[in-house]
């Protein structure tokens, strides 16, 4: 019998693929399903995008580029940053990696052991969790309030600090919940930072060109006090419909760089050229597709906040960015894991249990509007009766 590392049992998962799983096959079966569960943007890859990425593979780009990515494309991203956020990065602090979840794979292999801490956001992106177990670290809890738009309180992330705190990690504009942190809580937390320069920040700024009505993506880097302690990760496949590409960067402290490159040597070699060429058309070239596909989620999120306020036995914050909503679901009285797989067995409406994004989330459930404005409105009007049929048995057995 084969006999594998028992750090493996520690690896979790990350539900939104188990549910599109299921729920392709239930349409197998020819039933009708509204998935609402998968955080991927409807919309194809722009064309000017599509169209570098063939000319990169007629031009004869097939073989390994850099380890940290071709220099063009590290100074386009440089060019970017500066850009939206007026901080200068130099290209060589840039590192290519095939999707975003390398950067955060890497910051928490490289800073988690036994006997270290890593504090991360809870209801949170699953992996967080799950990586920081398989490297040995302890997770420690960053609770996340609907009360303050799923904002952390920073004093309390402060007091979770110890001599074992390795790494701290922030998502804003967050997944699951859609919170963005006001910069106050971030401005406060990073004067609290000073007092700690053993802690290295992990900033997943994945979603950051996703913000609505006077939401403000706050990237870390603008805090002078804490660049050399800050991994930025950042990435093509949201902002420019490129989950499909495996495209995203991470932005290292001179300190850490050559750790991380050494990482990537070892893990996957270098992103493939054609992507690469890709990833520069996108930052370099027309804007407006992205600014379309922002402006439909804006007009989505209306509708569905709206929309599951007026359900029965559900409240639901409005998001700041991303393309999530987090209704709480307390009043239905189901559990958030029954009521998930109750809607797609029953409605053929896929969520995600907020459960699956850490202890936190039970209680809630993920909805993703990273889908037609009709198939949102046809997902809660099923969702809508079901809760009705429930009442009415209710009322009858009482």
């Amino acid at each position: 019998m084969l006999t594998m590392a028992g750090r493996m049992a520690q690896l979790g998962t990350e539900s939104a693929f188990e549910v599109l799983a299921r729920a392709k096959a239930l349409e197998a079966e020819g039933r009708s399903i509204i998935n609402l569960g998968i955080g991927q943007p409807d919309f194809a890859t722009p064309a000017h995008i599509v169209e570098a990425g063939r000319k990169a593979l007629a031009d004869g780009h097939h073989g390994y580029t850099p380890a940290n990515g071709i220099l063009p494309l590290r100074e386009a991203v440089a060019a970017d940053l500066h850009s939206r956020h007026n901080v200068t990065v130099s290209p060589d602090q840039v590192l290519a990696v095939p999707g975003g979840k390398v950067t955060m794979f890497f910051a928490m292999m490289m800073f988690g052991e036994p006997g270290a801490e890593i504090i991360y956001p809870n209801p949170g992106f699953p992996i967080y969790e799950s990586v920081i177990r398989f490297s040995g670290a302890t997770p420690i809890a960053m609770p996340l309030y609907e009360e303050a738009g799923f904002s952390f309180n920073a004093e309390e992330v402060l007091a979770k600090i110890t001599p074992r705190t390795r790494l701290i990690i922030l998502n804003s504009p967050a997944n699951p919940t859609g919170g963005a942190v006001p910069r106050r809580e971030l401005d406060r937390l990073a004067r609290g930072l000073e007092d700690h320069p053993h802690v290295a920040i992990l900033s997943d700024e994945i979603y950051g060109e996703m913000v609505y009505d006077g939401a403000e993506h706050v990237s870390l880097l603008t805090y002078p006090a804490l660049r050399e302690r800050v991994i930025l990760l950042d990435g093509w496949s949201k902002t420019y419909a490129m989950t499909g590409w495996r495209l995203g960067y991470g932005v290292w402290p001179e300190s850490l760089f050559a750790a991380a490159e050494r990482l990537a040597i070892n893990c996957h070699s270098c992103v493939n050229a054609a992507t690469q060429y890709a990833g520069i058309a996108a930052l370099t070239g027309p804007k407006e597709p992205s600014r379309k596909m922002v402006a439909a989620f804006a007009e989505r999120r209306r509708y569905i906040v709206d929309a599951l306020n007026s359900l029965p036995g559900v409240r639901c914050a409005t998001p700041g960015g991303a393309f999530y909503a987090f209704p709480n679901i307390g009043g239905t009285g189901f559990d958030s894991r029954t009521l998930q797989g109750r809607l797609l067995d029953e409605t053929g409406v896929a969520t995600i249990s907020g459960t699956s994004f850490g202890a936190l989330g039970e209680g809630y459930l993920r909805f993703s509007y990273a889908a037609s404005l009709a198939a949102l409105e046809e997902a809660v009007e099923r969702i809508r009766g079901w809760l009705g049929r429930q009442d009415n048995a209710r009322a009858k057995r009482a």
